[in-house]
Protein backbone atom coordinates (compact mmCIF):
# COMPACT_ATOMS: atom_id res chain seq x y z
CA UNK A 1 0.00 0.00 0.00
CA UNK A 2 0.96 3.34 -0.83
CA UNK A 3 0.96 7.60 0.05
CA UNK A 4 -0.69 9.29 -2.73
CA UNK A 5 -0.86 13.41 -3.42
CA UNK A 6 -4.45 14.68 -4.14
CA UNK A 7 -4.00 18.57 -5.48
CA UNK A 8 -7.41 20.38 -5.14
CA UNK A 9 -8.05 23.20 -7.60
CA UNK A 10 -5.17 25.50 -7.81
CA UNK A 11 -6.70 27.29 -10.83
CA UNK A 12 -6.58 31.12 -11.43
CA UNK A 13 -10.21 31.66 -10.70
CA UNK A 14 -9.27 30.68 -7.47
CA UNK A 15 -6.24 32.90 -6.70
CA UNK A 16 -5.86 36.68 -6.95
CA UNK A 17 -7.39 38.06 -10.06
CA UNK A 18 -9.45 35.75 -10.61
CA UNK A 19 -13.24 35.68 -10.15
CA UNK A 20 -13.72 34.02 -6.46
CA UNK A 21 -9.67 34.72 -5.37
CA UNK A 22 -8.97 33.26 -2.25
CA UNK A 23 -6.15 35.43 -0.84
CA UNK A 24 -2.91 33.53 -0.49
CA UNK A 25 -4.13 31.34 -3.19
CA UNK A 26 -1.33 32.41 -5.28
CA UNK A 27 1.40 32.20 -2.69
CA UNK A 28 0.14 28.80 -1.74
CA UNK A 29 0.33 27.65 -5.72
CA UNK A 30 3.90 28.31 -5.77
CA UNK A 31 4.77 26.54 -2.49
CA UNK A 32 3.00 23.60 -3.70
CA UNK A 33 4.34 23.65 -7.08
CA UNK A 34 7.73 23.70 -5.24
CA UNK A 35 6.73 20.65 -2.58
CA UNK A 36 6.02 18.70 -5.38
CA UNK A 37 8.84 18.99 -7.51
CA UNK A 38 10.67 18.04 -3.87
CA UNK A 39 8.65 15.31 -3.08
CA UNK A 40 8.15 13.69 -6.21
CA UNK A 41 9.29 10.09 -6.51
CA UNK A 42 9.80 9.80 -3.02
CA UNK A 43 7.06 11.29 -0.56
CA UNK A 44 4.16 9.97 -3.04
CA UNK A 45 4.14 6.58 -5.04
CA UNK A 46 1.14 9.23 -7.23
CA UNK A 47 0.24 12.78 -7.56
CA UNK A 48 -3.03 14.04 -8.60
CA UNK A 49 -4.65 17.17 -9.09
CA UNK A 50 -8.12 18.06 -9.76
CA UNK A 51 -9.95 21.11 -11.11
CA UNK A 52 -13.24 22.57 -11.35
CA UNK A 53 -14.78 21.84 -15.15
CA UNK A 54 -18.28 24.40 -15.17
CA UNK A 55 -20.82 23.82 -18.16
CA UNK A 56 -23.98 24.43 -16.27
CA UNK A 57 -24.21 23.93 -12.61
CA UNK A 58 -27.34 25.04 -11.66
CA UNK A 59 -27.39 26.72 -8.66
CA UNK A 60 -23.60 26.99 -7.92
CA UNK A 61 -23.57 30.05 -9.99
CA UNK A 62 -25.39 33.16 -8.60
CA UNK A 63 -25.43 37.01 -9.15
CA UNK A 64 -26.28 37.16 -5.55
CA UNK A 65 -23.56 34.11 -4.21
CA UNK A 66 -24.05 33.63 -0.61
CA UNK A 67 -20.62 31.76 -1.18
CA UNK A 68 -21.10 28.78 0.79
CA UNK A 69 -23.41 27.05 -1.97
CA UNK A 70 -23.63 29.81 -4.31
CA UNK A 71 -20.56 31.50 -6.01
CA UNK A 72 -19.64 34.10 -9.11
CA UNK A 73 -19.07 32.56 -12.38
CA UNK A 74 -15.87 30.75 -12.24
CA UNK A 75 -13.93 27.49 -13.96
CA UNK A 76 -16.18 27.75 -16.88
CA UNK A 77 -14.89 24.57 -19.37
CA UNK A 78 -12.22 26.57 -21.63
CA UNK A 79 -11.85 30.17 -19.58
CA UNK A 80 -9.00 31.33 -19.01
CA UNK A 81 -10.23 31.07 -15.13
CA UNK A 82 -9.88 27.34 -15.09
CA UNK A 83 -7.15 26.71 -16.43
CA UNK A 84 -3.84 25.87 -13.58
CA UNK A 85 -2.45 28.79 -11.93
CA UNK A 86 0.90 29.74 -13.81
CA UNK A 87 2.82 29.17 -10.45
CA UNK A 88 1.52 25.68 -10.61
CA UNK A 89 0.95 25.14 -14.15
CA UNK A 90 4.48 24.03 -15.77
CA UNK A 91 4.80 21.05 -12.45
CA UNK A 92 1.18 20.04 -14.04
CA UNK A 93 2.21 19.64 -17.07
CA UNK A 94 5.83 18.21 -16.80
CA UNK A 95 4.78 15.11 -15.99
CA UNK A 96 4.80 15.02 -12.70
CA UNK A 97 1.26 14.86 -12.23
CA UNK A 98 0.12 11.60 -12.72
CA UNK A 99 -3.65 12.14 -13.56
CA UNK A 100 -6.23 15.24 -13.81
CA UNK A 101 -9.71 15.22 -12.07
CA UNK A 102 -12.51 17.20 -13.61
CA UNK A 103 -15.62 18.22 -11.21
CA UNK A 104 -18.64 19.82 -11.72
CA UNK A 105 -19.78 20.26 -14.95
CA UNK A 106 -23.28 20.17 -14.17
CA UNK A 107 -23.03 20.29 -10.26
CA UNK A 108 -21.24 22.07 -7.27
CA UNK A 109 -18.97 18.86 -6.98
CA UNK A 110 -16.35 20.46 -4.31
CA UNK A 111 -15.01 17.49 -3.31
CA UNK A 112 -12.29 15.85 -5.97
CA UNK A 113 -13.94 12.37 -5.14
CA UNK A 114 -16.71 13.35 -7.61
CA UNK A 115 -14.45 14.13 -10.35
CA UNK A 116 -13.41 11.76 -13.03
CA UNK A 117 -10.48 11.77 -15.17
CA UNK A 118 -10.94 11.94 -19.22
CA UNK A 119 -11.66 8.38 -19.58
CA UNK A 120 -14.19 8.88 -16.75
CA UNK A 121 -12.74 6.91 -14.05
CA UNK A 122 -13.33 8.05 -10.47
CA UNK A 123 -10.49 9.24 -8.26
CA UNK A 124 -11.14 6.65 -5.58
CA UNK A 125 -11.27 3.93 -7.99
CA UNK A 126 -8.07 5.55 -9.72
CA UNK A 127 -6.59 5.07 -6.25
CA UNK A 128 -7.40 2.20 -5.40
CA UNK A 129 -6.31 0.09 -8.61
CA UNK A 130 -2.62 2.14 -7.73
CA UNK A 131 -3.09 0.23 -4.12
CA UNK A 132 -2.55 3.35 -2.89
CA UNK A 133 -4.22 3.37 1.15
CA UNK A 134 -2.66 7.15 2.65
CA UNK A 135 -4.22 9.98 0.88
CA UNK A 136 -2.55 13.95 1.39
CA UNK A 137 -4.82 16.54 0.52
CA UNK A 138 -3.56 20.63 -0.16
CA UNK A 139 -4.87 23.18 -2.48
CA UNK A 140 -7.83 25.74 -2.62
CA UNK A 141 -9.71 26.45 -0.21
CA UNK A 142 -9.25 25.14 3.26
CA UNK A 143 -12.82 25.38 3.98
CA UNK A 144 -14.27 24.46 0.73
CA UNK A 145 -12.95 22.17 -1.58
CA UNK A 146 -10.27 21.01 0.03
CA UNK A 147 -12.60 19.76 2.76
CA UNK A 148 -14.80 18.20 1.03
CA UNK A 149 -12.31 15.98 -0.67
CA UNK A 150 -10.72 15.09 2.45
CA UNK A 151 -13.81 14.28 4.03
CA UNK A 152 -14.73 12.01 1.34
CA UNK A 153 -11.46 10.33 1.11
CA UNK A 154 -12.42 8.88 4.55
CA UNK A 155 -15.63 8.10 3.49
CA UNK A 156 -14.32 6.09 0.62
CA UNK A 157 -11.66 4.01 3.32
CA UNK A 158 -8.40 5.87 2.85
CA UNK A 159 -6.63 7.42 5.63
CA UNK A 160 -6.50 10.90 4.96
CA UNK A 161 -4.32 13.99 5.91
CA UNK A 162 -4.40 17.80 5.07
CA UNK A 163 -1.39 19.52 4.89
CA UNK A 164 -2.74 23.01 6.08
CA UNK A 165 0.38 24.76 5.22
CA UNK A 166 -0.23 24.50 1.40
CA UNK A 167 -4.13 25.38 2.02
CA UNK A 168 -5.80 28.50 2.06
CA UNK A 169 -9.16 29.41 3.24
CA UNK A 170 -11.19 31.61 2.26
CA UNK A 171 -12.14 33.03 5.86
CA UNK A 172 -11.10 32.53 9.14
CA UNK A 173 -14.38 31.30 10.96
CA UNK A 174 -15.09 28.61 8.32
CA UNK A 175 -11.74 27.39 8.13
CA UNK A 176 -11.54 27.05 11.68
CA UNK A 177 -15.14 25.53 11.54
CA UNK A 178 -13.49 22.96 8.52
CA UNK A 179 -10.70 21.93 10.59
CA UNK A 180 -12.54 21.12 13.50
CA UNK A 181 -15.25 19.33 11.14
CA UNK A 182 -11.83 17.37 9.89
CA UNK A 183 -10.55 16.42 12.95
CA UNK A 184 -13.92 15.01 14.18
CA UNK A 185 -13.91 13.07 10.81
CA UNK A 186 -10.46 11.48 11.99
CA UNK A 187 -8.42 13.10 9.25
CA UNK A 188 -4.92 13.88 10.28
CA UNK A 189 -3.52 17.16 9.74
CA UNK A 190 -0.28 19.61 9.47
CA UNK A 191 0.76 23.01 9.96
CA UNK A 192 -1.42 25.96 9.79
CA UNK A 193 -3.54 27.05 6.97
CA UNK A 194 -3.35 30.39 5.19
CA UNK A 195 -5.88 33.06 5.94
CA UNK A 196 -5.56 36.63 4.98
CA UNK A 197 -9.52 37.29 5.19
Amino acid sequence: MCRALVIVDVQKDFCEGGSVPVKGGTDRARAIAEMVRRSAGSEYAHIVATRDHHIDPGGHFSDHPDYQNSFPVHCVVGSEGSAFHPHFAPTAASGVVDEVFYKGAHSASKSGFEGSAQDGTSLADWLRARSVSDVDVVGIATDHCVKATALDGVKAGFTVRVLLDYTAGVAADTTDHAIDELRRAGVALTGQPVVLG
